[in-house]
Order: structure tokens, then sequence, then C-alpha cells
């Protein structure tokens, strides 16, 4: 049979069944086929927070989404044109989602009463007409992977599991992705079980051959590779980059990098990862709690040694008494927050952007901490490196918030040259640096002695002693210090200068920050887009379509969001509406309303899903529409409120 070859320029896929199914995996192993191929990606891992939700219900969906083009792209897709369904829960949960005309792929195997029920169908979709929309292709994947690898001697149900390769087979041959890398994977992984490794591949080969061979499929689609930059690509996941990120910049501080960290949902990834990379000098200690986890990390700093610790939102609240430690003593530490729907326990395994304000002001008393936010998935290895520059320099915990979906979701990441990275000088001090009172030339005697809070002219910092060090023992702890001697003071002149002068030493972080960059290709553009953290994508992608649609609009980013950029004051009054998009209810909008006193508009989601760029680039229009073509002030102020909602 001679099949058809259409060529596309993108597509999204989204693999879908039981959490028992195997559909990280199967999208996981596409997506590398992807990557290996050269197209451009983004992914959306999308997984059920219980172990092991009851098999065929709703609640146990677990499904993984890939974008792919020939081009650069943003965001893992808005709506799916290509949905494989292992069950039909899994149909249920994800129909919706799909754009008219998308191809569902569906296993008709356990399309049973049973499971129809289970799923809450009254009737089988695939006998009605409730999929009339989309192009369906009922296939019975488990039944023609039972048989492709009988000859194997495994059970029925040991031999049904190889279905996700039966289904990844027949993807890779539907978009032409390269099938050595996954074939390479399979002996890897099951090197110790023949049986298994050799029913795998038969399942994905039998999976590529229906394709190639079946009258059911007729068309085979060709994304080509996307235009980059010369250089050495792999794709990462925005926690691996973080993992990556830590160990470069442990390596240009010549720091012992210390992960004292509690697993959590959606960090404990960084924690696998680094103790992975002992040969760089890494220590990773897995603690009985939060509290030891990020104590730990802040001995670590006391004694020399680079501290980081991991967590999500929940764990941030438990660590919070240690990060004010952290300013009161001066030491650096990084705490990463990898954000998910909260409150409490809330949405464990879905992404949200609601621990802004807690990063801020989520601990007694004046306790300024810098924040820094990654805006993708490979972006995590240059935040990482970019957090450790600032505590170190400035002698200061920075919190830096990525979230679940940067953590899971995952790009090609442009591997940088090591004579790219910048150095990070720790500058310990080896010597006093203070004329003891009472001596010096005029006494005709100049006895030297060491002040720990002596700060650096420029920076502020005060200077970090490595405890042991001959001459420069020094007083620490939580309560007060006195200016410059470092004894403890409770005197109220004191206090106020050293609370000033810690706000003042974050505030100086601005000076060194680059000029705010502005994507704004006519020059003419009357609003603003202005996000941070993962937002960045969708509002790129949103930009695009309102530009495509013939309106002008400019995007800007933040990845510092305290202290904020030196022009970014200048930026927001440059427009005559500012839009922020969020995955909360508006932190962002609040401390820029509170800093600038201006009236920016917030468009503001919290699905535990990323934010979808149609939706945002209809807001926008929205706002440009309101902007432009303004009835009176109150006509405005009611476009606005509409895009707030």
């Amino acid at each position: 049979m001679v099949k058809q070859v259409k060529q596309l320029d993108r597509v999204t896929i989204r693999f879908a069944g039981d959490s028992g199914d195997g559909m990280q995996l199967t999208g996981d192993r596409f997506t590398q086929e992807t990557a290996s191929f050269g197209n451009d990606l983004s992914t959306l891992p999308n997984f059920p927070a219980e172990i092991r939700a009851p098999a065929g219900t709703l609640p146990g969906v677990s499904s993984f989404q890939v974008h792919f083009a020939d081009h650069d792209i943003l965001t893992p897709g808005d709506q799916p044109d290509v949905l494989v369904a292992m069950n039909p829960a899994a149909l249920k949960a994800n129909v919706g989602d799909l754009a008219k005309g998308a191809a569902v792929i569906v296993d008709t195997h356990d399309f049973t009463a049973r499971n129809l029920a289970k799923a809450g169908y009254g009737h089988n979709p695939l006998e009605a007409d409730d999929l009339d929309e989309y192009a369906v292709h009922p296939v019975d994947l488990t039944g023609m992977t039972v048989e492709a690898v009988k000859d194997f001697g495994l059970s029925r149900k040991d031999a049904a599991r190889a279905k996700n390769m039966f289904a990844l087979g027949l993807l890779s041959w539907m978009y032409g992705r390269p099938t050595e890398t996954t074939t390479a994977f399979l002996e890897r992984r099951f090197a110790k079980a023949a049986q298994v490794r050799d029913a795998n591949i038969a399942a994905f080969r039998a999976g590529w051959n229906f394709g190639e061979t079946t009258e059911a499929f007729v068309v085979q689609y060709e994304i080509k590779p996307a235009p980059m930059v010369p250089g050495t690509y792999r794709n990462i996941t925005g926690n691996m980059a973080l993992s990556y990120g830590l160990v470069a910049a442990s390596v240009q501080s010549d720091l012992p990098l210390f992960l004292g960290s509690y697993p959590i949902t959606p960090a404990s990834d960084i924690l696998h990862e680094l103790s992975r990379h002992k040969r760089f000098g890494v220590t990773t200690f897995q603690a009985e709690d939060e509290i030891a986890g990020i104590g730990a990390a802040l001995g670590a700093s006391f004694s020399g040694a680079l501290g980081v610790t991991t967590t999500s939102g929940p764990g941030v609240a438990l660590k919070s008494e240690t990060i004010g430690l952290a300013v009161m003593t001066e030491l650096p530490l990084i705490v990463i927050d990898v954000q998910r729907g909260g409150p409490s326990t809330g949405l464990p395994t879905k992404t949200e952007q609601a621990d802004l304000l807690q990063a801020m002001f989520g601990r007694n008393g004046e306790a300024p901490v810098p924040i820094v936010a990654p805006q993708s998935p490979a972006d995590c290895f240059d935040a990482a490196v970019e957090a450790v520059r600032i505590a170190v320099t400035y002698r200061t915990p920075v919190m830096l918030l990525s979230d679940g979906y940067l953590a899971n979701g995952s790009e090609p990441w442009h591997i940088p040259e090591v004579a790219d990275l910048p150095r990070i000088d720790a500058d310990f001090a080896t010597e006093p640096n203070h004329v003891a009172p009472g001596t010096g030339k005029a006494a005709g005697k100049d006895t030297r002695e060491f002040w720990p809070f002596l700060r650096d002219e420029e920076t502020l910092a005060r200077p970090w002693a490595i405890p042991g060090t001959p001459g420069l023992e020094h007083r620490i702890g939580g309560l007060e210090k006195g200016d410059g001697h470092g004894n403890i003071s409770y005197d109220p002149a004191n206090h106020d200068l050293m609370v000033r002068t810690r706000q003042a030493k974050v505030d100086r972080i601005a000076d060194t920050l680059p000029p705010l960059e502005v994507d704004d290709p006519s020059g003419k553009a009357r609003v603003l887009a202005l996000g941070w953290g993962s937002t960045y994508g969708p509002i790129g992608a949103a930009c695009r379509q309102v530009r495509g649609a013939g309106f002008d609009v400019a995007q800007a980013h933040l990845r510092h969001l305290n202290p904020f950029p030196a022009d970014l004051g200048d930026l927001l009054r440059r427009y005559e509406a500012v839009l922020v998009p969020e995955m909360n209810l508006g932190q962002l909008s609040l401390l820029l309303r509170a800093e600038y006193l201006v009236d920016v508009v917030g468009y503001n989601q919290v699905r535990g899903l990323p934010l979808r760029a149609a939706e945002l680039a209809e807001a926008i229009t929205g706002l440009i529409e309101s902007t432009t073509h303004p009835a009176s002030n109150g006509a405005t102020r009611g476009a606005r409120q509409e895009v707030t909602s």
C-alpha cells in the first residue's frame, strides 16, 4: 500500500491512560525520539497525586502531552491534535480539550460495560455520535500487543503491559520518529529481564509495522527539524536543569555543594539528581523533616559550603524560621521552592504560582530575601547560577521560585561552554579586619581583631569567615548584632540601623541587574504583557497570535522579583495599559501596584495547569481594543475588569 505523506509545521500529541499504563514513559520516549530528530519541543506531564488511584476511574488518569514543530515554540500546546486514549476514563477526561477534527486513537479492548460505568459513561461513545467532531480510530491495541508478544512466555496480564510500546511504535511511524533511541533504551532498561526486554521491543516494532501496513492509517506526517543555533543540545526537565545549575555554580565558586532536603512533590527529583554527582563534591542529606533539612543547609553555609535546600510551598512554611535566621546571620543559602497547587496539601502534582507573597513576606520581622524565577525548563540552569551569584556575593538567603510545570516539563537545552559561565568569588575572610579600640598608631600599638559585621562598601555584604580560621573567632546567631563588632545588641537605634542596612543590601542587587528586555517589534504598542516564571511561554505565544492578527503588543518578563530591576518603573509608565498574567489571584499585580502606583490589569487562573495561549491572546486583544477605542473611562474600566475576571 502506498501511504500519503503530509507535511506539517507542528503537532500536539497527548498520551492518556490509567496511571499503571505507562503513559509518562511513553510520552518521555516519544519526546526523546523527537529531540534526537531535531524538532523544537515542549512537554506537559500530568499525573494523579495518588500513588495508585482506582484503575479505570477519572482520578486515576495519567497523561503526557508533547508539542513539537519545525520552528521555535514556547508552550506544550493549548489543544491536542492527537489523543491516544487507553481506556474509557482516559477518553472522557481528555476529549474536552481537543480541537475539532483532532485524531483520536482509542484502545477498544477496555470499553466494556464495567469500565464504561467506572468512567461515568451510560453508553459506549464509540458506538454513538459523541465523537462525530473528531477523526476516531478504534484499535484493539491490547489484543494486538498480546498477539505480538505471545512467543515470549509472558502471562496475558504481563503481555498486555507492553501495549504502551505498541502505541509508541504506531505514533513513531505516523510522525516519522527515529526508533533507534527507544530500542536502545529498552535494551538498557530491561537488560536483566530478557523476556520483558524482548517483549517490549517486539510490541514497539509491531506498532510500527501496524502503521506501515494497515489501511486504517493512510497518512504519515512529516515535521522537519527546527533551525537552531549551532551547538550541543539535549532535552532537559526543569528539575534536572536546576540540579546542573547548582553543580555548575558550585564549581564556578569553588564551594562544595551541600543539599539538605526532605522529599516533597514536585521538588524531589532535585535531591535524586544531585545525589548522583558526588564526584563534583556534592553532598546530599535526606533529612527527617523540612526543618532539619534547612537547618543542615544553613549549618553547611556557616562552615563555608554552598548550602541549598529544596521544597514546595508547604515546606517553605516550615522552613520560614530558619530562613529568617539566615537573614539575621547574613549567610548564603539557596531555598528552592518548586511551587504546586495549594493551600495545605492542595494539588501536589499540579502547577501554580501562588507562593510569591510567601517568598516576599513569609517570615517574622523585616526579613528581606532576594527572589529569582526561571522562565522555562532550560532556563532553570541559568536561574540557579544567578541565585548562587546573589547569595554568595551579598551574603543572603535567596529564594528560587520554580513550579510544577517547569519542574516536570522539558525542552531542548543548548549546553553552555564552561568558559562562558560566570565566576563567583566567595572571598572568604582570611585575617582580622579592624583596629581594636584603644590601639592604633597614635597609641603606639596596632592590635587587629575580626569584626564580622564590617561591610563591603559596594555590596554591603559582611565578611564570610570559615569556623576555625585563626584570629577570626566571632559570635553568630539569631539575636540582633551590633553594627560592625557583631556583639549582641538590644539598642533601639542599632536595631533600626541593622534592619535598614539588611534591606539596603538587598536593594543594591538591582544595581547589578541588566536592563529589562522588551519585545516590541513595531515600537508602537500601547499595551505591555508582563509576566514572571513559567507564564513566559504562554505570554510569548499569545503575543505572537495577537501580532499575527494585526495588533501591536509588547512583552517583558521578570526574572528578579526582589529587588525589581531598576528600570521597571519607567517601563511600566511607558504603556497605556499593562496586563499581568499569573497562575494565582494577582500576587505580582499587588506588588507592582504597591511599588509603582501603576494600575496594572490582572489575568488570573489557578486551574493547576499552564495558561492557555489562545485564551490569553483574546484577553490581550480585548485590552488593546479598550485602550485604543475607549467609549469612556467607565467603558475602559469595565473592559479591564472583564480581563481580570
